[in-house]
């Protein structure tokens, strides 16, 4: 069972991760009104931090897919570079987003906190 769920996600992974990178894409670049509020100040974050957390294992899962060298620096190297490009997309692009700083570092915490889970589940694993 956990063999050919491995298959289907090694099948799976750039349709998914394509997938996510335009629906990421969309999500950064169009104006969003009424999008639902949890309540507090900083909750863009979250969803920034929850979004590249994602996208890096995403990322990982196609590296690892395609046995590239290098999955879990290519990942958060990748991760990081593209939300530095949509933020500046943002600015560039965009008369009712800004660049926030705030948000490129919710994005890496994301990715990196990603690949911490993911090397001490390899550690882990090998055991």
């Amino acid at each position: 069972m956990i063999t050919k769920l491995l298959l289907a996600l090694k099948k799976w992974a750039l349709p998914i991760l394509v997938i996510y990178v335009l629906a990421l894409t969309i999500g950064s670049l169009a104006h969003l009104n009424g999008m639902p509020s949890l309540g507090f100040s900083f909750e863009d974050k979250i969803r920034h931090f929850i979004a590249y957390f994602l996208f890096t294992v995403l990322v990982y899962n196609y590296c690892k897919a395609r046995n590239l060298t290098n999955a879990i620096p290519k990942a958060i190297l990748s991760v990081i570079i593209y939300g530095i490009i949509i933020e500046l997309l943002q600015k560039v692009m965009t008369s009712y987003r800004t660049l926030d700083v705030y948000d490129v570092l919710a994005n890496s915490l994301g990715a990196v906190l990603a690949a911490l889970i993911i090397i001490v589940r390899k550690k882990l694993k090998l055991k």
